[in-house]
């Protein structure tokens, strides 16, 4: 049998953050054997809302889930996200990997209010407050052929949720997602980490990284308009 974990210690941290919260999540850019919420889904009094373009690994999560996890075969882009807002009355957990559009997906999603947020940053571009720009077909490998470009910043993300009434409570052991809840208290300029599975797989260090990446198109979130 199939058994879903996290790519790090995601779960455990999920664990810790949502509770006395509503028992729902949504999850989108997943596998079906190592997803953020996967602890969460397995538990008998959660639902829980799985989604990603890929046809198999949908396929796949309704084999293996249970059927109160339901799983949507759809590609995101800003105009589709309305489904995401309507799944539950009030949502526990949110979780963003989708290797492109995160910030913009999450400053369209984060008027929801979930309890906990997980979102992927890409420790690549360093400290700098930067996304990539919307991009509606966004494939991280057409943009760059090591696939370093994609998502945005810890700093990004943090100002962003930040002015939603978030703040950085956590930040996975790998350095690649961070947690955001309304109590949340942390310094992004010192919980922030390199991604050590890109270091360890690519052999490259993260200076080196961002200097394969630093000429192309970056968005300064902190100068676009506030919604």
């Amino acid at each position: 049998m199939l058994r879903s974990k996290g790519q790090s210690d995601e779960t455990t941290i999920i664990e810790r953050l949502a509770v006395d919260c509503s028992k729902t999540f949504i999850e989108f850019g997943f596998h079906p054997a190592e997803f953020n919420c996967a602890t969460l889904a397995r538990r008998h009094d959660w639902d829980g809302l799985l989604v990603d373009g890929d046809a198999g690994q949908v396929a796949d999560a309704k084999f293996f889930l249970p059927s109160r996890i339901a799983a949507v075969q759809k590609f995101l882009t800003l105009d589709n996200l309305d489904f995401l807002k309507a799944a539950f009355p009030a949502l526990g957990v949110l979780s963003i990997d989708v290797d492109g559009n995160d910030y913009w997906f999450l400053e369209r999603l984060i008027e929801i209010r979930p309890a906990v947020i997980c979102v992927e940053y890409n420790s690549t571009f360093g400290q700098a407050p930067i996304s990539v720009p919307y991009d509606p077909g966004f494939d991280r490998h057409e943009k760059h052929p090591r696939g370093w470009y994609h998502g945005a910043s810890l700093t990004a993300l943090a100002w962003l949720c930040r002015k939603h009434g978030y703040g950085l409570a956590a930040v996975s052991d790998g350095g690649a997602n961070a947690f955001f809840t309304a109590g949340g208290r942390l310094d992004p300029a010192h919980a922030w980490r390199p991604n050590r599975f890109r270091e360890i797989y690519s052999g490259v260090s993260h200076d080196l990284q961002w200097q394969a990446v630093k000429d192309l198109p970056f968005v300064d979130v902190t100068c676009t308009k506030s919604d």
